[in-house]
């Protein structure tokens, strides 16, 4: 008796523990207000990053000022970010969500930044799509560090500050 290759996939597949979509029955209790706060968060973090689009407009061709600013202040303030939730808010259970991964994850765009280095050379400006690309690059890089770095100091500063005026008291 030969096994139809449907049923003997659909054995495979239970074997190695497959399944199919989850149902929001499946979904942990703890993980709603997660996704709530990560939902809230990527839309002010849009609409902020819509704003500024709005703001600072680019001919075809042109530097994309208002991308190039969004995804390097949003380095700068995820570097900043990370610290302060390691050392400073380390118990806010859903703080990293809602800034992390919802503001800082809707503000920043590498999707729109390809997007623009590709509306660039086909505009004929492939100057500016290489500056672009290197400048966005190696400014997200050094904003992450920059960021990371400052926020470090000034904790460290300020926890020092702190410890000094209560050994005064």
């Amino acid at each position: 008796m030969r096994s139809h290759p449907q049923a003997a996939a659909r054995q495979s597949v239970g074997r190695v523990g497959l399944r199919g979509p989850r149902r929001p029955a499946d979904v942990p209790a703890g993980t709603w207000p997660v996704l709530a706060v990560i939902a809230a968060g990527g839309v002010v973090g849009a609409l902020a990053r819509y704003g500024i689009q709005l703001g600072l407009p680019h001919r075809p061709g042109g530097f994309p000022w208002s991308t190039f600013l969004v995804n390097i202040t949003g380095c700068l303030l995820i570097g900043a970010l990370m610290v302060l939730i390691v050392e400073v808010w380390s118990g806010a259970r859903l703080l990293r969500p809602f800034l992390g991964v919802g503001v800082l994850g809707g503000y920043t765009t590498f999707s729109t930044y390809v997007l623009d280095i590709q509306q660039a050379v086909t505009a004929a400006a492939a100057a500016t799509a290489l500056l672009y690309l290197a400048a966005t690059l190696l400014g997200a890089l050094f904003a992450v560090w920059a960021g990371a770095a400052l926020t470090t100091r000034t904790v460290r500063w300020l926890r020092r500050a702190s410890d000094s005026q209560g050994g005064e008291q």
